[in-house]
Protein backbone atom coordinates (compact mmCIF):
# COMPACT_ATOMS: atom_id res chain seq x y z
CA UNK A 1 0.00 0.00 0.00
CA UNK A 2 1.23 3.90 -0.43
CA UNK A 3 -0.05 6.52 1.61
CA UNK A 4 0.41 9.93 -0.49
CA UNK A 5 0.06 12.75 2.41
CA UNK A 6 1.82 15.72 4.18
CA UNK A 7 3.47 14.49 7.56
CA UNK A 8 2.69 17.79 9.44
CA UNK A 9 -1.31 17.29 8.80
CA UNK A 10 -3.10 15.85 11.58
CA UNK A 11 -5.27 13.32 9.67
CA UNK A 12 -2.43 12.44 7.73
CA UNK A 13 -0.90 11.45 11.36
CA UNK A 14 -3.73 9.44 12.52
CA UNK A 15 -4.03 7.41 9.54
CA UNK A 16 -0.17 6.38 9.68
CA UNK A 17 -0.86 5.74 13.52
CA UNK A 18 -3.84 3.24 12.54
CA UNK A 19 -1.98 1.90 9.95
CA UNK A 20 1.36 1.29 12.17
CA UNK A 21 -0.81 0.14 15.48
CA UNK A 22 -2.58 -2.37 13.28
CA UNK A 23 0.68 -3.53 11.33
CA UNK A 24 -0.17 -2.42 7.78
CA UNK A 25 2.49 -2.04 5.94
CA UNK A 26 2.96 0.98 3.21
CA UNK A 27 4.90 3.56 1.94
CA UNK A 28 4.69 7.03 2.73
CA UNK A 29 4.81 9.49 -0.01
CA UNK A 30 5.11 13.11 1.11
CA UNK A 31 3.44 15.86 -1.44
CA UNK A 32 5.93 18.38 -0.66
CA UNK A 33 8.83 16.49 -1.43
CA UNK A 34 7.95 13.52 -3.76
CA UNK A 35 7.07 15.92 -6.62
CA UNK A 36 3.44 14.14 -7.63
CA UNK A 37 3.78 13.17 -11.32
CA UNK A 38 1.05 14.11 -13.89
CA UNK A 39 0.33 10.60 -15.02
CA UNK A 40 -0.94 9.84 -11.20
CA UNK A 41 -2.79 12.53 -11.00
CA UNK A 42 -4.52 11.93 -14.42
CA UNK A 43 -5.11 8.07 -12.98
CA UNK A 44 -6.27 9.28 -9.49
CA UNK A 45 -8.73 11.76 -11.32
CA UNK A 46 -9.62 8.81 -13.68
CA UNK A 47 -10.90 7.26 -10.08
CA UNK A 48 -12.37 9.76 -8.95
CA UNK A 49 -14.37 13.09 -9.07
CA UNK A 50 -12.55 16.17 -8.64
CA UNK A 51 -15.03 17.37 -6.05
CA UNK A 52 -13.84 14.29 -3.95
CA UNK A 53 -9.66 14.95 -4.47
CA UNK A 54 -9.96 18.62 -4.27
CA UNK A 55 -9.41 19.96 -0.51
CA UNK A 56 -11.85 22.88 0.21
CA UNK A 57 -11.74 22.92 3.59
CA UNK A 58 -7.70 24.00 3.92
CA UNK A 59 -6.36 27.02 3.60
CA UNK A 60 -4.78 26.44 0.22
CA UNK A 61 -8.11 26.46 -1.79
CA UNK A 62 -9.15 29.44 0.40
CA UNK A 63 -6.02 31.53 -1.12
CA UNK A 64 -6.92 30.56 -4.40
CA UNK A 65 -8.02 33.56 -6.41
CA UNK A 66 -11.92 32.73 -7.51
CA UNK A 67 -10.34 32.02 -11.34
CA UNK A 68 -8.40 29.46 -9.89
CA UNK A 69 -11.78 28.11 -8.20
CA UNK A 70 -13.66 28.52 -10.79
CA UNK A 71 -10.54 26.32 -13.29
CA UNK A 72 -10.98 23.01 -10.69
CA UNK A 73 -14.34 21.95 -13.11
CA UNK A 74 -12.07 21.25 -15.90
CA UNK A 75 -9.44 17.96 -15.27
CA UNK A 76 -7.03 19.27 -17.08
CA UNK A 77 -6.75 22.85 -15.23
CA UNK A 78 -7.17 20.60 -11.79
CA UNK A 79 -4.33 18.60 -12.73
CA UNK A 80 -2.44 21.72 -13.40
CA UNK A 81 -3.15 23.38 -10.38
CA UNK A 82 -2.69 19.75 -8.25
CA UNK A 83 0.47 19.59 -9.44
CA UNK A 84 1.02 23.18 -8.80
CA UNK A 85 -0.53 23.39 -5.30
CA UNK A 86 0.03 19.60 -4.13
CA UNK A 87 -2.32 20.82 -0.65
CA UNK A 88 -5.20 21.12 -2.70
CA UNK A 89 -5.34 16.99 -2.71
CA UNK A 90 -7.61 15.53 0.11
CA UNK A 91 -5.32 13.84 2.46
CA UNK A 92 -4.57 11.22 2.59
CA UNK A 93 -4.60 9.24 -0.35
CA UNK A 94 -4.71 5.48 0.62
CA UNK A 95 -3.67 3.52 -2.35
CA UNK A 96 -3.95 -0.22 -2.49
CA UNK A 97 -3.56 -2.03 -5.93
CA UNK A 98 -3.02 0.41 -7.79
CA UNK A 99 -6.29 1.85 -6.95
CA UNK A 100 -7.58 4.88 -4.28
CA UNK A 101 -8.77 2.91 -1.18
CA UNK A 102 -9.98 5.96 0.88
CA UNK A 103 -9.75 9.60 0.28
CA UNK A 104 -9.10 11.26 3.84
CA UNK A 105 -9.42 9.27 7.20
CA UNK A 106 -12.17 7.34 8.48
CA UNK A 107 -11.10 4.55 11.30
CA UNK A 108 -14.34 2.91 10.65
CA UNK A 109 -13.55 3.19 6.64
CA UNK A 110 -9.97 1.85 7.57
CA UNK A 111 -11.08 -1.14 9.81
CA UNK A 112 -14.05 -1.74 6.81
CA UNK A 113 -11.34 -1.88 3.51
CA UNK A 114 -8.17 -3.22 5.74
Amino acid sequence: MQLYGIPNCSTVKKARDWLEQNACAYTFYDFKKNTLSDALLSDWISQQPLDKLINRAGLTWRNLTEAEKDSVQDAAKARQLMLAKPSLIKRPVLIKDGKITCLGYSEATYKALL
